[in-house]
């Protein structure tokens, strides 16, 4: 029987980033999939500025960027949301298909080793204290594969959340959404979002030069996750709602959602965990679901490695449902929440009035915007300082090596200590254990999204995913000995 480090289920956006988070850290994958191919599919249009930034901290945003088209706002429920003042280098949605960022994660995560096994589909596996042995069918016959990991990240649908007897609870559909990739001859003047009219609204949006995302989403009735949707159905529910078609023709992709609500009651079974769709669905709204998703596997990528190598605990693979957990929590309240704020009617309308006077001052817009984009996101560390648990600022620095920045300190994926400043002297025997990194910040204060400006710390240790362990603005980095003992390579502050 061949034999794995980690086998992950699922090569959609999310499997894709947890294979090259784990390649990067010298673990061995297998990526399934049981689809026969990659469909092309355009599925999501975009990314936000918390997923862009996780991607630059690998060296991977560059191939993407060049491909889509930044958008500076996103919006709540179909209310502009302007982004372009917040503290990040990628104020801005990047509005890319899907079937683009998996293109570009593949091929980094061909370029680390590890590629797709397509027609794979997980048909069961057994758990032991040692590792999980995985039942993999397709074409090739059913064969087996032990690990000492399982992850799926197979959708909403998950075959592995099933066969691991995971509860999905939530919310029914309540409404439908419909949507097609098309060319259009009579397109209009501007793209928009959100229109509102009789028992539904509707969106025109430029994905690539020449084709538009046409959306209408109906609150009058409810298809089954299954139904098939066809291009005339889709322009006939569009005319009805619109009145218009703006001359659409030669369809990519024609499909449709609801705003069914779920989430995993566990991500960890075991050996075995949910990451992306298969711990969540949710209505699509804000584009948040790609992100989370990306997130998600960032978050537990470091955590398996560091269980993997002996440098923690087990005990630090369960911060992985505490602190991923939360976050999806509030995603699937706020795109209820948005449902509720999107239907027809005079009363929603009085209340998206008073909801848009709310966005228009800086503290609601900035509240709503960060926590789309997945900028205010703090995880609880024991740490009192104001930086602890948020996502490291990519300020720019000069080490004696020259000019650098936060992001391509973490390219490697390893934990940072990040000395600033006037310093104590550190022995050198923490080098084992993280990245000693003695820099210059450039400017004397950082501002940090939701929080607003702080002096730039003495000393500060950076989780391989991004976020601070750790921080402190004493020179003298009073303690620092006990927070490196206690990290133990990775797990200081997350157990």
């Amino acid at each position: 029987m061949d034999t794995t480090d980690v086998v992950i289920a699922g090569a959609g956006p999310t499997g894709l980033m947890l294979a090259c988070e784990l390649r990067i850290l010298g673990l061995e994958v297998a990526l399934l999939d049981a689809l026969p191919a990659r469909t092309g599919e355009s599925r999501a249009g975009g990314i936000h500025a918390r997923t862009m930034e996780i991607l630059d901290q690998r060296g991977m945003l560059d191939g993407v960027l060049t491909q889509g088209r930044p958008l500076q706002a996103g919006h709540f429920a179909g209310i502009p949301l302007d982004f372009s003042d917040f503290a990040t280098r990628y104020p801005f949605t990047l509005v890319l298909p899907q079937s683009l960022i998996e293109r570009e994660l593949e091929r980094r995560a061909a370029e680390l080793g590890a590629t797709v096994a397509w027609d794979s589909p997980v048909l069961g596996f057994r758990r032991d204290d040692s590792g999980v042995e995985v039942e993999i069918g397709g074409a090739q016959g059913v064969r087996r594969l032990r690990a000492a990991y399982l992850v799926g990240c197979d959708g909403g649908r998950s075959a592995v959340r099933k066969l691991a007897g995971i509860e999905f609870a939530g919310t029914d559909a309540t409404m439908t959404g419909m949507l097609a990739d098309v060319e259009l001859a009579e397109p209009p003047a501007e793209p928009f979002f959100g229109r509102r009219r009789g028992a539904g609204d509707y969106s025109v949006v430029e994905l690539q030069p020449g084709w538009y995302r046409l959306i209408v989403q109906r609150h009058d009735r409810v298809l089954e996750r299954g139904a098939k949707l066809s291009f005339a159905d889709f322009r006939a529910n569009f005319l009805e709602i619109t009145g218009e078609d703006f001359g659409m023709h030669s369809p990519r992709w024609v499909s449709h959602y609801g705003d069914a609500a779920r989430q995993a009651a566990r991500y960890r079974a075991g050996r075995v965990f949910l990451a992306g769709d298969a711990a969540h669905i949710h209505y699509p709204a804000g584009g948040q679901g790609l992100n989370l998703g990306v997130q998600d596997a960032v978050n537990l990528g470091w955590k398996l490695a560091a269980v993997l190598r002996a440098d923690a605990p087990d005990s630090l693979l369960d911060t992985y449902q505490a602190e991923r957990h939360p976050v999806a929590a509030r995603v699937l309240h706020n795109t209820r929440a948005q449902t509720a704020l999107s239907r027809s009617g005079p009363h929603t309308d009085a209340l998206r009035d008073i909801v848009g006077e709310l966005i228009a001052s800086d503290e609601f817009r900035h509240r709503l915007g960060l926590m789309i984009t997945a900028l205010d996101i703090r995880y609880a560390t024991g740490c009192d300082h104001p930086l602890a648990g948020r996502r490291v600022p990519d300020v720019d620095l000069t080490t004696a090596a020259g000019p650098t920045r936060v992001h391509e300190l973490l390219r490697p994926a390893r934990p940072v200590l990040l000395r600033l400043g006037e310093t104590q002297p550190l022995d050198t025997e923490w080098n084992r254990s993280v990245e000693v990194v003695s820099a210059r910040s450039h400017v004397a204060h950082w501002t940090i999204p939701g929080l607003g400006e702080i002096p730039t710390p003495a000393t500060v240790l950076i989780r391989p995913d991004g976020y601070t362990a750790w921080a402190t603005d004493d020179p003298s980095a009073d303690g620092l000995g006990e927070v490196l003992r206690n990290w133990t390579d990775f797990a200081a502050h997350t157990r």
